[in-house]
């Protein structure tokens, strides 16, 4: 399952950012692409609700998804303007200012350690 190449639009992009879920979200996958049960069991969430968040960010071109398997894995899309990048670059240093990322950085470093729901 690859995504399509989508254009990301200024609106879109600064509506993305402008909820802490898909902030943390983005914010786990800085460091590489992780699956559905890995960021339902960081973020301690649902997998609906992960999942619609995980589905606006593709929508909004800051995400790419691959299946393999059962399984579904996303990482954090290229940049593919000017625009983008400078975001991606802004919110790189602004991170540090959002509450919840540090403890997400860890829970994420943890990993899934063999769970049976998990893609491990």
């Amino acid at each position: 399952m690859k995504t399509a190449s989508v254009k990301p639009s200024v609106d879109r992009i600064f509506r993305a950012f402008a909820d802490r879920t898909r902030l943390r979200i983005l914010n786990l996958l800085k460091p590489g692409e992780l699956c559905v049960c890995d960021l339902v069991r960081v973020l301690d969430s649902p997998q609906p609700k992960i999942s619609r968040h995980l589905a606006y960010l593709r929508r909004a071109g800051l995400v790419t998804a691959r299946k393999e398997g059962l399984w579904i894995y996303y990482s954090l899309a290229p940049a593919r303007t000017s625009f983008h990048r400078k975001v991606l670059e802004c919110l790189s240093c602004c991170f540090a200012d959002v509450p919840d990322l540090a403890k997400d950085a860890r829970r994420r470093a943890v990993g899934c350690r063999g769970s049976k729901t998990c893609c491990n």
